[in-house]
């Protein structure tokens, strides 16, 4: 089945509100057309102001984060009503940086999105290896057991609807890509790890990217490949060119 493509920008902590302001600007007639969907996934105090730019336009907006309860003495967390109340859809749980830089486990992962679904939210589930667990030939066990643990009571008609981005670890923000083929092998995995989960139906229709130091000079190969649905894009969203990984067809 023809899956739609998504390009989603993961702005990481980079981005004052006014600067958001002027990106969004920047961006607003060069992905206007696009034949993809397009998503911002901005830094919690730019939700708002992003929100309020793109209106009226092709983009949608996500959060780059999410806390597991609905409110209370969780000093510094963002909740999912939150996320909604400012207008976005979307949210990023499980980055590679959050399990290592804040010791988030597939555990924790699950409660979060569990949570996303309670409140509408869709969220992008990250998921990914380490050099040394590729060198040692463990990747696709490693994937699996990420998906299998991160979809604990996920329904089928849930997980039909959200996006998994592969993301190689050592791939982020190293300026290393994985090849065509390598990202394509993982996502194929993952493609048949949700049959294994759920059904046939269900793998068809998720929609899964690829992360990883994507850029203008190397989208249209790896997006060219029947299981990479889209991009979850890093460095190369802040600046124009991230448009043409939006317009990778054209």
């Amino acid at each position: 089945m023809a899956r739609r493509k998504i390009i989603a920008g993961n702005w990481k902590m980079n981005k004052t509100p006014s600067e958001a302001r002027e990106l969004c600007a920047l961006l607003a007639p060069l992905v206007k057309d696009a034949d993809t969907d397009v998503v911002y996934c901005v830094p919690a105090i730019d939700i708002v102001p992003v929100v309020e730019a793109v209106k009226g336009s092709n983009v949608e907006v996500g959060a780059e984060n999410m806390y597991i309860e609905e409110k209370g003495a969780y000093t510094g967390e963002i909740a999912p009503d939150m996320i909604v109340d400012a207008g976005a859809k979307w949210v990023i749980i499980g980055h590679s940086e959050r399990r290592e830089y804040f010791k988030e486990d597939d555990a924790f992962l699950n409660k979060k999105v569990l949570k996303a679904f309670e409140h509408g939210l869709t969220p992008i589930l990250c998921c990914g290896e380490s050099l040394e667990q590729r060198e040692s030939g463990v990747t696709l066990d490693w994937i699996r057991l990420q998906i299998k643990s991160d979809l604990q009571g996920v329904t089928k008609e849930q997980a039909s609807g959200m996006v998994i981005a592969y993301e190689p670890i050592w791939a982020i923000g190293t300026g290393k890509t994985a090849t065509a083929d390598q990202a394509e092998e993982v996502c194929r995995a993952i493609r048949e790890c949700i049959a294994e989960i759920y059904d046939t139906d269900t793998a068809e229709k998720i929609r899964i990217q690829y992360g990883g130091s994507m850029n203008g000079g190397n989208c249209k190969e790896l997006l060219a490949k029947p299981n990479i649905d889209g991009g979850l894009i890093g460095g190369a969203s802040l600046k124009a060119e991230f448009a043409e990984i939006v317009n990778y067809n054209k």
